[in-house]
């Protein structure tokens, strides 16, 4: 069969549970063929084709009929649209045969006519009469809407000449409509539905209409109705639908979506063991501590397999500290894992993400791929889901899943973290699949990012794609800073409506565990060790470094930074080190091999000019350490020297300043990136322009001769925005927002939120 459909009030129209059960049918059946027919423009159309819940039509009848294109190429059907334009006289005549009547032109996409508002019905027909003059026609609407078309151009003759064209059987055509300029396809002798409050004008001009029904209920619901009540449609729908528990109350399950497991797998002695991820700042150990207080939950991410397509049966994770937490494991192989995440993401995703476009690579084979590996995902949180549950989707490797989930289980809160940056419009927009990434996104009920600047990027790519009405607004101060550092930003979106659905959005800058760094430095052995590697430095001062090998961190732009640094003031010869740990990537990772080798050439340059016995500059460590060693460290450092060119936020500014807050007396200063989104939230840092060798030099300079009475006032300070903004209170902020389904309680909520800091101060929407 075929549907041919407006969209504004039928097709889109109706309660969400009717229009998911009609997009359901649709996407499932092949059989069934759909045809948009709308007075919309193309361009205002186009949208709708990357939002992957409203199924794609087979072809579109836009501008009142007088545009008609292949749904899936947008190419024109020239059969049927080149002889409307030869009849067109074009809109600069129609305007200007029209201009002394007090007609307002509607300023819309439109092609092949022109549309106009008029407040004075007695007008339409003086409009008819000068229209003809120019062989055209018009269509009068809703009491205000206008349109003038080429002569015998309306929905119902574009409509049945592609029925002839594509040669289908003209009984197997249900149309749908709500407005007056759907008229004319109910008058081709096609089975048709009014849906439930429609146009009054229509309701009665097709009421002696033969196969015409009018349906109660609106929208996607009439369209249903209208299946239910031809006897040759009945056969489209399904034989047991869905079963829905609308009833049940909501759930308190919390299905964790990450692209990696919360461990790691190690052969020891031969047997398979399950270790905690050694990873120094790694967001998993904190995503793993929500699950501690026995919280119903479910781990999804791959595990690599031997072969394609296997199957991994669910697995506690540690059924004595996380009793209730399952792991539910996709199965990919050593290549699907290496397209996946270590090729495509890493050579498509990260340098879009982090601005570094000249490192981009596109290969649309490979997005194919992640879009499978990220459909994997939706069908296991749509197999492990509690009615209800509540979805927790991180990161950009799964930016495809919140759009396949929501057609798979409409029931469940989709909630997506960013925890990279996001880049501006201009740079987001080199992505080819710009818009299927988007459409899929504006699928969440709330997305969250770590800070305002990140949530103002993504507004910026979302207005450039589709037209969006923003419903809240509120002030980042005093949470965030403004207008004194790179990343600041005055106000924040916090609410759009799509058009479809209302979307909320946020930033949650990512605590750390400031309790467990508590319980680690009350340690006998932390203070031991902590106490021999002060006594091994001396009377030096320890700058340290702590980073992922990447690209985005600068390890080299610093290192040489700090060799012009010694260069320029000689008399800190021998009385400071750089110690920098360097975490390598993942195996496999070729991206990164040329950053290691400059690196490590950079380095060997810079102590082979400066090392003596009693001295080495730059101390080196490439290779992972257990968080213990490296909570060791942070405790013995006088500087923390942070400097990433980009960073989505940077969770070793955090865990250096609380480790420096235990200490009596502490003294340690943190020089953070202005380009690490921590910097809008860590007033009491020492800014820098990592991009500025200046810039880092006079930042390491100010570091190193700052008094003790202010470097113990900024850790102090420092660290009571650390402890407040911990990861329980992250966690509890991101899922509050997620659960808030009113507009007004979530910008209630954000201020609360706020208005409880220990800056105390008053925010306003």
């Amino acid at each position: 069969m075929l549907i041919a459909t407006d969209l504004d009030g039928t097709f889109l129209g109706g309660k969400s549970l009717h229009k998911q059960d009609l997009y359901r049918l649709i996407r499932n059946d092949k059989s069934i063929r759909l045809v948009f027919v709308t007075g919309r423009g193309l361009e205002t159309v186009i949208p709708l084709l990357n939002d992957p819940i409203i199924p794609n039509p087979d072809y579109i009848i836009c501008d009142v009929g007088a545009t008609v294109v292949n749904g899936h190429t947008l190419e024109p059907v020239e059969e049927i649209q080149g002889e409307i334009e030869k009849n067109w006289p074009g809109s600069f005549k129609v305007i200007e045969h029209f201009n002394d009547l007090s007609l307002e032109y509607q300023a819309v996409p439109q092609q092949r006519r022109c549309s106009f508002y008029v407040n004075d019905e007695k007008m339409v027909e003086e409009v008819k009469k000068r229209a003809a003059d120019l062989s055209c026609d018009v269509i009068y609407s809703v009491n205000k809407f206008l349109d003038i078309l080429p002569k015998g151009v309306n929905k119902g003759t574009t409509l049945a000449n592609l029925i002839k064209y594509l040669k289908e059987d003209a009984d197997d055509v249900l149309v749908a409509g709500d407005t007056l300029n759907d008229l004319e396809m109910f008058t081709r002798g096609f089975k048709g539905v009014v849906v439930g409050n429609s146009e009054q004008k229509l309701i009665k001009k097709t009421s002696e209409i033969a196969g015409v029904y009018n349906a109660k209920a609106e929208g996607a619901g009439g369209i249903i109705e209208a299946l239910k009540n031809f006897a040759q449609f009945k056969k489209y729908l399904p034989k047991t639908g869905n079963v829905r528990a609308e009833d049940d109350t909501e759930s308190s399950q919390l299905v964790m979506m990450y692209h990696r497991l919360p461990y790691d797998k190690r052969e020891i002695n031969g047997k398979t063991e399950f270790v905690t991820p050694k990873s120094p700042n790694g967001i998993i150990p904190t995503l793993k501590g929500y699950f501690a207080n026995g919280r119903p939950g479910v781990w999804i991410a791959w595990e690599e397999v031997a072969k394609s397509g296997e199957n991994l049966r669910n697995i506690y994770i540690d059924k004595k500290n996380y009793p209730n937490l399952m792991a539910s494991r996709i199965g990919l192989t050593k290549k699907e894992i290496e397209i996946f995440y270590k090729s495509f993401s890493k050579e498509a995703f990260w340098p879009t993400i982090f601005s570094f476009i000249d490192k981009v690579k596109f290969n649309h084979h490979h997005w194919e791929h992640f879009v499978a590996i990220n459909r994997l995902f939706a069908e296991k949180a749509s197999e492990q889901a509690d009615h209800g549950a509540m979805v927790w989707i991180h990161d950009y490797n799964l930016w495809m899943v919140p759009g396949i989930l929501r057609q798979l289980r409409p029931d469940v809160k989709i909630g997506f973290f960013h925890h990279t940056s996001f880049p501006p419009a201009n740079t987001f927009n080199i992505l080819p699949w710009r818009r299927e990434i988007i459409g899929s996104l504006l699928q969440c009920d709330y997305i969250g990012f770590h800070i305002p600047r990140y949530v103002e990027n993504f507004m910026d790519v979302v207005k450039s794609l589709s037209p969006v009405t923003v419903l809240g607004i509120t002030e980042c101060a005093p949470r965030f800073l403004t207008y004194s550092t790179a990343l600041g930003v005055e106000k924040m979106t916090t609410a759009i409506d799509t058009g479809r659905r209302i979307v909320k959005l946020g930033a949650n800058p990512v605590g750390i565990n400031v309790d467990y760094i508590k319980q680690l430095m009350q340690r006998n052995t932390m203070r031991n060790k902590v106490d021999v590697m002060r006594k091994n430095i001396g009377d030096k001062k320890m700058i340290l470094s702590v980073e992922r090998l990447d690209y985005v961190k600068g390890p080299l732009e610093k290192v040489l930074a700090f060799e012009q640094f010694l260069d320029e003031y000689p008399e800190f010869h021998g009385k400071v080190e750089l110690v920098n740990i360097c975490t390598p990537p993942a195996d496999g990772m070729k991206i990164y091999e040329k950053i290691q080798h400059d690196l490590e050439h950079a380095v060997g340059r810079l102590n082979g000019k400066y090392a003596n016995l009693n001295w080495v500059p730059v101390r080196l460590f490439f290779r992972s350490l257990p968080f213990e060693e490296v909570i060791a460290y942070y405790a013995a450092a006088d500087i923390a020297w942070i400097t990433p060119l980009r960073d989505g936020l940077n969770l070793v500014a955090k865990e250096y300043v609380a480790v420096q807050g235990q200490l009596p007396a502490a003294k340690g200063v943190l020089i953070l990136s202005e380009f690490a989104g921590a910097a809008v939230e860590l007033p009491y840092a020492i800014l820098t322009n990592p991009y500025d060798t200046r810039s880092l030099k006079e930042g390491l300079l100010q570091a190193l001769t700052l008094a003790d009475e202010d470097k113990q006032l900024r850790i102090q300070r420092l660290c009571e925005q650390v402890e407040y903004y911990d990861i329980n209170f992250w966690a509890d902020d991101f899922l509050k927002n997620l659960t808030t389904d009113n507009i007004q309680d979530f910008s209630v909520n954000i201020i609360h939120s706020w208005k409880n800091s220990v800056v105390k101060e008053e925010l306003a929407i």
